[in-house]
């Protein structure tokens, strides 16, 4: 993670519709067929577990294969000077970063450092297009050194300002100025890109209402649901007993506290047990919290896996469940989608869009552990056919998302297409 860009409050010019400036600049069009060279700034990528890392991964990934070359500018994940790698998906340039003081596993680059780093990056590639991932300070850096050099720009947001609240030492009213500052920060840099996306059209209306971007394409993180199915003839062993399967960062906007707490509401003789696959700065609170409700005997935590444990543990899985309440898509769950299990999710923010209430799973409401225990019990009291006809609904849901189509769309945009083509089409 990358420090916000500084607090833009203090400028008294009013500002200009974002949108409206950026569709009067005229970028670089890649008509033919050859390959491109893409920079990819953002401030997350593996080893780092999380939505945005793994989003950055695949997109590499994906256009690797199809012939382009793609460089990567991330945030060393440990101390020591900026250096590359050359791994297989890409070449990707590590920028000297530090140690979030309040967060085990963010990084800090400071601006001069990520403006040096990419001023250089970009002069020695010359990419024919750069596409940023955040409007913090690589995100901030690659859009400023894009811009002078008029090179094509994409952006795309995986963030929200709120999620960096509990690891801000401030009291509130003073985080809510860092965010409102922060939502007006993004839309100033997002706003001089070609085009401007995001996984979900909540996510779209949330930054065209608070960053003040007029057009913000929603355009699906994508999944192969392929990776995930069950292959014929494969056998996955299941427990005795119900499981219940989370999957991402025990971080505070995750919420697993309160899934812990509806798990203690679900007892009886063949009583679920919760498969917790991640680590995070709340694993402590939360084994403290399942000893103090007697649940510890039926609380897993699994930690970091690799993808083939991972993909074991949705298979196994009864229900799926993201309590989060700060997700702008949630790869897991279309992960768990894609497996055809049952899902139960947080009402919030861009999950719904992931649920058709009583035939993939459910909502419940934020933060109420009787409702998640409810809805958590529906599905696992269901017959087996009805809880495997649920599952089957999800997995339609997820084939919307092929990974194939979000590729492409990149791809075009990459090349020169108008956001419009495809905002047309959503």
């Amino acid at each position: 993670m990358c420090l916000p860009a500084r607090n833009s409050a203090r400028t008294r010019k009013p500002r200009r519709p974002l949108w409206s400036v950026t569709r009067t600049r005229s970028f670089p069009v890649v008509s033919d067929q050859r390959p491109l060279r893409i920079l990819i700034a953002c401030d997350t990528y593996p080893p780092d577990v999380n939505g945005a890392a793994v989003f950055c991964f695949r997109l590499a990934t994906a256009m690797s294969k199809r012939g382009h070359e793609v460089h990567i500018v991330a945030a060393r994940t440990e101390n020591g000077p900026s250096l590359v790698e050359h791994r297989p998906e890409a070449t990707v340039h590590r920028v000297h970063s530090h140690r979030a003081p309040t967060h085990e596993s963010y990084r800090l680059c400071l601006p001069v450092t990520a403006n040096r780093t990419l001023a250089k990056v970009i002069d020695e590639i010359k990419p024919d297009v750069v596409h940023i991932q955040c409007h913090y300070m690589i995100g901030q850096a690659a859009e400023k050194q894009a811009t002078k050099r008029g090179l094509r720009l994409i952006a795309t947001n995986h963030f929200i300002p709120e999620n960096l609240e509990p690891f801000l030492p401030f009291p509130q009213w003073f985080n809510n100025i860092v965010s409102k500052n922060s939502w007006r920060d993004m839309g100033k840099i997002m706003g001089r890109a070609a085009v401007v996306t995001t996984p979900t059209p909540l996510a779209a209306a949330e930054m065209r209402n608070r960053a003040g971007l007029k057009h913000v394409l929603a355009l699906s993180n994508g999944i192969n649901s392929a990776n995930y199915e069950l292959q014929p003839g494969e056998v996955i062993e299941h427990p005795e007993h119900p499981v219940i399967v989370f999957a991402g960062r025990l971080a505070v906007e995750k919420n697993v506290d309160v899934l812990i707490r509806a798990l203690s509401r679900l007892r009886g003789e063949k009583a679920p047990h919760l498969h917790l696959v991640g680590e995070g700065e709340q694993r402590p609170k939360l084994e403290k919290l399942a000893a103090d409700l007697g649940v510890s005997d039926r609380v897993h935590f699994l930690g970091f896996v690799d993808d083939a444990t991972l993909r074991e543990q949705y298979l196994m899985a009864d229900v799926f469940c993201q309590p989060g309440t700060a997700e702008l898509q949630s790869l897991v769950t279309l992960e768990a989608l894609s497996a055809s299990k049952p899902v139960v999710l947080a009402n919030a923010l861009a999950l719904p869009h992931l649920v058709d209430d009583g035939v993939n799973g459910y909502l419940f409401t934020p933060g109420d552990d009787a409702d998640l225990a409810a809805k958590l019990s529906a599905i696992l009291e269901l017959p087996e056919a009805e809880r495997l006809a649920m599952g089957e609904a999800g997995h339609v849901k997820a084939l919307h998302h092929g990974e194939a189509k979000t590729m492409d769309a990149f791809e075009d945009l990459y090349r020169g297409a108008p956001a419009e083509k495809y905002l047309s089409q959503a």
